[in-house]
């Protein structure tokens, strides 16, 4: 089950994180995302643990949480059906005729 978690401290390092989740189980892997320009953590990852059981244990006891004073929401991830498709569900781009909508500008 993959896990998602908002709210963290940027000060938080993914082998971290990893040890905390592996108090509930097997944590095959961890992500933390990042800001592309400047590398500091954009307050959110994920956690993937193979086990359902474990994974929902750490869902439950970890949501909510208070982690270096900063409180942390931690759930199920979700997946968006319509991200990585292209049939253009995300807003702004070019319409038909190639001009731009929205507040996107070429």
């Amino acid at each position: 089950m993959k896990i998602f978690i908002k709210g963290l401290p940027t000060k938080v390092e993914e082998s971290e994180l990893k040890e905390v989740f592996g108090d509930f189980g097997y944590v095959k892997s961890i992500r933390i995302i990042k800001d592309r320009e400047t590398g500091e953590s954009r307050g959110f990852g994920f956690v993937e643990m193979p086990n359902d059981a474990e994974a929902k244990e750490a869902i439950a006891n970890m949501n909510g949480g208070d982690y270096y004073g900063q409180r942390i929401l931690v759930s199920e991830a979700k997946e968006d059906p319509g991200f990585g498709n292209n049939r253009g569900t995300g807003g702004g781009g070019a319409n038909r005729n190639n001009r731009a909508t929205g507040s996107y500008n070429r």
